[in-house]
């Protein structure tokens, strides 16, 4: 009896220690990049890529940090010279989930703005607790502001909708035209989990012990794919060997934990202004939607409601449809920019 008395106390020991280590805060890391990148807003500090990375893009391809706090980097990538296009990612990926659709795009004619949330992929990581919709947006703005942009067309997915719409807010004489993909600008109006997996790691403990000590997010992605192929290693390594590599891996929990569940959840106050900026535009719009994402795909008629005179492309993507289907993303980025473009012919 005293022995398995003995057990229990070890085991309860071991579980108090293992929830202490796993629910800490975490720290800033900042990373630090080689040489420099000099654009017409001013010069940058260059990040080389490496080869895991370099590999999966064009080698014309611009890589550098904004510094929108001491110490806290955001890494951009982009590709082209011509009209600002800003595409922002959402969680756990980074500004390179959309080089494929940059391969279609006109490159001598459009300027393609890839940065990364803090947190993810290149960019410095960041404790746990400084992940907030509130934060996020305005890290994005600061980048848009940095580059001295004065109009561009927007295309965003998963958080990326909610943090470029709300940084674009906070600017709002420069987004002249949006695709939309698979995500979501309105705030909640009663309590609700996005899926079942947002509400398992929101428990304390549980959640860090799951997407921390039992699995890689970025090994399981597949799952949410309409194309569960398109999810290779190299892509998974491309999103997740940054974020381990760095020491602080916990901004794909944070994020997952900044969805709001209800109208009282800490992001609700920011979503409601995104919700209010949205219903106040008129601007050349479409929705590219993959319909077999199991987390947005049944908020496609929300989207349509946002935007009732988008054009909508319908795809069978996944979550991540940037990396199933380009083409589609591409051609309707194209058009929105066309018609910006045309518009502003005609008044000139």
């Amino acid at each position: 009896m005293k022995t398995f008395l003995r057990i229990l106390i070890l085991i309860a020991f071991s579980l108090i220690i293992l929830s202490f280590f796993v629910t800490r805060d975490g720290y800033v890391v900042t990373p630090i990049g080689d040489g420099q990148v000099v654009l017409d807003s001013g010069t940058y500090e260059a990040f080389p890529l490496p080869s895991y990375a370099s590999n999966m893009v064009d080698s014309n391809y611009k890589s550098y940090f904004i510094e929108v706090e001491p110490g806290l980097k955001v890494h951009v990538i982009e590709a082209g010279e011509g009209f600002p296009v800003f595409l922002m990612h959402g969680n756990p990926t980074s500004g390179f989930l959309y080089r494929k659709v940059v391969e279609k795009l006109p490159l001598d004619k459009v300027r393609v703005i890839m940065p990364t949330s803090l947190g993810l992929g290149f960019s410095s990581k960041i404790p746990a607790s400084e992940h907030t919709a509130e934060n996020h947006i305005y890290w994005i703005n600061k980048v848009l502001k940095e580059l001295e942009l004065k109009e561009l067309v927007y295309a965003g997915q998963d958080w990326g909708g909610p943090i470029g719409m709300g940084a674009l807010s906070l600017s709002p004489e420069l987004l002249k035209g949006a695709v939309l993909l698979n995500t979501g600008f309105n705030a909640p109006k009663a309590n609700a989990d996005l899926s079942p997996a947002h509400a398992i790691v929101k428990t304390p403990v549980l959640g860090e012990i799951l997407l921390e000590v039992v699995f890689s997010i970025f090994e399981r992605l597949e799952s949410v794919q309409g194309n569960p192929d398109s999810w290779t290693t190299e892509v998974a390594e491309l999103y997740g060997r940054p974020v381990y590599e760095s020491g602080n891996s916990k901004a794909p929990l944070a994020m997952m934990r900044m969805v709001p569940d209800g109208p009282n959840h800490q992001s609700a106050p920011s979503m409601r202004r995104i919700e209010e900026y949205v219903n106040t535009l008129e601007i050349p719009a479409e929705i590219v939607w993959g319909e077999n994402d199991p987390i947005l795909g049944r908020a496609l008629p929300i989207m349509q409601q946002n935007f009732p005179n988008a054009r909508l492309t319908k795809t069978t993507a996944g979550h991540f449809l940037q990396e199933e289907v380009p083409n589609e993303i591409a051609e309707a980025l194209i058009r929105v920019i066309e018609e910006v473009t045309d518009s502003q012919t005609q008044k000139n």
